[in-house]
């Protein structure tokens, strides 16, 4: 390949740098070089870190040299997001408050990552604690889509999703609550994976409290990257054990073999309604080139997505009420506490009896999807209601934030489920990238990429692309 190596896919860049044709060092050059020239229009990286960034790569490099055993993602430059712990490194979450909040201990997707031979080159913006689908906060300010500076690049993983978007770093890490890693992914156009619950270890050192347990249940890390191939490997760098984190489980990336062809459910509807002429035509075409691929597609609808949503609002808002809001009022900024406490405010406090009943109504919702993915085992539809928001529709009022969480219910469903999702992107809806989610049972993240490959081979990346 003769473009710059900041452009190349992850893949083919670790498999350049172990045959010894490229360097990891001048991988690494190229992609700071990169952020040097984009980065301050799009503030998408708010800890870079090139000294460690070369130091990384130059050790790299010594490792080839020396015949060591090289992981999956050797010398591949990546980013990592600013609320989990990096040692050595701030763990802001987007607060002013917690801008000296020095990691003493990686995380374990971050320890994971340097395993793999990853070179970590910074660090990516994240809204403030981490639960709006706008990237800003008061600390690091606002980051924006590289495809519409008028439109947001997602969130809370935006700073990740705009950074892959625009070719600082071939591979993003991100987290994903409530679609965390998919919004991003879907409003920059670059693929976005939330892995199943258990599948990639997650605990973070510098807490001084568990997370309530609607956050250890559904919250993930996942990878977002410009190509399918490339989220193949992020997988298995960030999925290796920890003991650490008593949820993780060693199952294997690969499942065994279905019978075929494949069945998908396909559903083109958000929130009772069909979503936005601009989405559904994309959740119809992207049905179309998986059909003309062998795949049996039907439009059918999958059970309980307005239920999922409905008890993801009820058992994840109650906790965080307790949780996270008087941190949040305390110390959040304008923006996260507007519409965080809205979003508060559409959900109404349980007793306790009622909490337990809704956490026992899960396990209905999850027994029945597992039912139906023996069927279906994808299921084709929206990532959101709507094409990307424009900037700051959460914070204008709270008929506009219901207008977001209305938008969003397949983001919702997949969290309370356990299930993997995968954004992808199928072209443009005006200014802005448009794509699709896909779910698949969980642990079967292979079942995302293969179906992921069918659309990529028909909708080739669009990404890298130069700030507009």
């Amino acid at each position: 390949m003769s473009d710059a190596l900041w452009r190349w896919p992850a893949h083919q860049l670790t498999a350049a740098i172990r045959a010894g044709a490229v360097s990891a060092r001048e991988a690494a050059t190229s992609a700071l070089d990169r952020v040097q020239a984009v980065n301050p229009a799009l503030n998408a990286i708010v800890d870079l870190l090139p000294d460690e960034a070369l130091a990384a790569a130059a050790a790299a490099d010594a490792a080839r040299r020396r015949g060591e055993p090289l992981g999956p993602l050797h010398g591949v430059p990546v980013t990592v997001k600013v609320n989990v712990d990096m040692r050595g490194r701030a763990t802001t979450n987007g607060v002013v408050a917690f801008k000296d909040n020095i990691a003493t201990d990686d995380s374990p997707v971050v320890a994971n990552l340097r395993r793999a031979g990853a070179v970590i080159i910074g660090r990516t913006n994240t809204p403030a604690f981490s639960v709006r689908w706008f990237t800003d906060n008061a600390l690091h300010g606002r980051t924006l889509n590289p495809w519409s500076k008028a439109h947001t690049p997602g969130g809370s993983s935006g700073g990740a999703s705009s950074a892959v978007a625009a070719g600082m770093g071939a591979i993003a890490h991100g987290n994903d609550l409530a679609g965390s890693v998919r919004y991003p992914a879907y409003c920059t156009g670059v693929y976005g994976l939330r892995p199943s619950f258990g599948r990639v270890p997650a605990y973070l050192p510098s807490a001084k409290d568990e997370r309530p347990l609607s956050m250890a249940m559904m919250s993930v890390q996942g990878p977002l990257a410009r190509h399918v191939a490339d989220l193949r490997l992020a997988l298995a760098a960030m999925s290796p054990g920890d003991a650490r984190d008593p949820w993780w489980v060693p199952v294997p990336l690969q499942g065994p073999a279905l019978p075929r062809p494949l069945r998908v459910a396909l559903t083109v509807n958000c929130h009772g309604a069909p979503a936005d002429p601009a989405v559904v035509a994309a959740v119809r075409q992207a049905g179309a080139w998986l059909a003309d691929a062998g795949y049996v597609v039907e439009e059918v609808e999958p059970p309980d997505m307005a239920e999922a949503h409905r008890l993801w609002n009820l058992v994840a808002n109650d906790e965080a009420r307790f949780f996270m809001w008087p941190a949040i009022e305390a110390l959040g900024d304008e923006g996260v506490r507007k519409s965080f406490g809205w979003m508060l405010a559409d959900s109404p406090v349980l007793d306790h009896a009622a909490h337990l009943q809704a956490f026992a109504r899960r396990s209905t919702l999850i027994r029945r999807w597992q039912q139906f993915m023996e069927r279906y085992p994808l299921v084709l539809g929206p990532v959101s209601g709507e094409p990307p928001f424009p900037w700051g529709l959460d914070v204008e009022s709270a008929e506009t934030m219901a207008r977001v969480l209305r938008a969003q219910e397949s983001q919702f469903a997949l969290p309370l489920l356990g299930l993997p999702g995968l954004s992808v992107p199928t072209g443009m809806a005006g200014p802005v990238p448009m794509g699709v989610q896909l779910t698949a049972p969980r642990f079967r993240e292979d079942l995302l990429f293969d179906a992921a490959e069918v659309i990529e081979a028909r909708c080739p990346a669009m990404t890298p692309v130069d700030p507009r």
